[in-house]
């Protein structure tokens, strides 16, 4: 019989709720992959994921939750919740190393109350044109934001990488795209959703080669960054640590 699985968004923001039902194997692990990012795509404050109505296939579907949630955990600021999960799951996944700061909750209900509650972190969020001045608004925005949150130390390497990553819409891209700057336990994410599925090349170019370059200062800039592709585009993101 082939297996089947619902990933059904109840909310987007400001804090994500992804149901899911039916059962997670090999086959059906990248619905929830896809589902996933998804949510995670819109940024919001925290993902819940409710898995009390999923059926786990073991070994192949524990180990798949594991690779799909866990590999989303460093995602820009947004904390995961598995809601509902059964004792076996939730210990495989809080003895996991890479899923350390993902936590679990009894149900979705009490983990989205508490999620509401809590104070949420500082966050800017513009939608641009991919035109040339959109670098020039991003700059203002990024400088704007490392002043009022006292962090005027990071100002110059914030707007250079945020520079970067919106200069890389408007080259490549050419479509609308979202920018995010958010500051959440220590560091500073930048992030760009643009609507093109075409992903970033993290190449070194040569003396003579007119682009990767924004790719690699971002590289050498950042703590760490990444690509989240989306159906319907991608989100480019970077981490850098305040002092």
């Amino acid at each position: 019989m082939t297996s089947q699985l619902v990933c059904r968004p109840e909310q987007d923001l400001p804090v994500a709720v992804l149901r899911v039902n039916g059962v997670l194997d090999l086959v059906t692990s990248d619905a929830l992959r896809r589902a996933v990012a998804r949510s995670l795509s819109a940024q919001p404050e925290a993902l819940l994921i409710d898995v009390s109505a999923l059926d786990i296939d073991e070994p192949q579907g524990l180990s798949a939750l594991r690779d799909v949630v866990c590999a989303n955990a460093t995602w820009p600021a947004v904390p995961i919740v598995l809601c509902g999960a059964g004792a076996d799951t939730a210990a495989a996944i809080t003895a996991s190393p890479d899923c350390a700061s993902v936590g679990t909750a009894p149900d979705c209900a009490r983990a989205l109350r508490e999620a509401s509650g809590r104070r949420h972190p500082a966050r800017l969020r513009v939608r641009l044109r991919p035109v040339p001045d959109a670098c020039r608004q991003v700059r203002h925005l990024v400088n704007q934001a490392c002043q009022t949150w006292h962090h005027r130390e990071l100002a110059a390497t914030a707007a250079l990488v945020a520079t970067e990553l919106v200069a890389n819409v408007v080259r490549h891209a050419h479509t609308t795209m979202e920018f995010t700057v958010v500051l959440r336990d220590g560091s500073m994410w930048l992030s760009v959703r643009d609507g093109s599925r075409r992903l970033p090349r993290p190449a070194d170019p040569g003396p003579a080669d007119a682009g990767g370059r924004g790719l690699r200062l971002v590289r050498e800039l950042t703590a760490s960054w990444g690509v989240l592709p989306v159906s319907d585009g991608k989100v480019v993101w970077s981490q850098i640590a305040a002092a």
